[in-house]
């Protein structure tokens, strides 16, 4: 499944969560068998939208340390 073939999904009444608290930056919430990521300081930005494979993929990545800046 690309990006193009992503379905455009509901989210208004998304449950979305964070890792801090509630008060993150980042936020997620499962929906319909995909994974949506937003900002949580800009809930009214578009958010991203993976697969569960892509999401998979993601979180290895991330708790490898893929992603770290320093």
């Amino acid at each position: 499944m690309t990006g193009q073939d992503l379905p455009e999904l509901d989210l208004a009444g998304a449950e979305w969560r964070s890792g801090s608290d509630g008060v993150g930056d980042v936020q997620i919430a499962f929906v319909e068998g995909f994974i949506a990521m937003r900002n949580g300081r800009r809930p009214e930005a578009p958010s991203i939208v993976f697969t569960p494979a892509e999401w998979r993929a993601f979180v290895v990545n991330a708790r490898d340390g893929e992603f770290d800046l320093t």
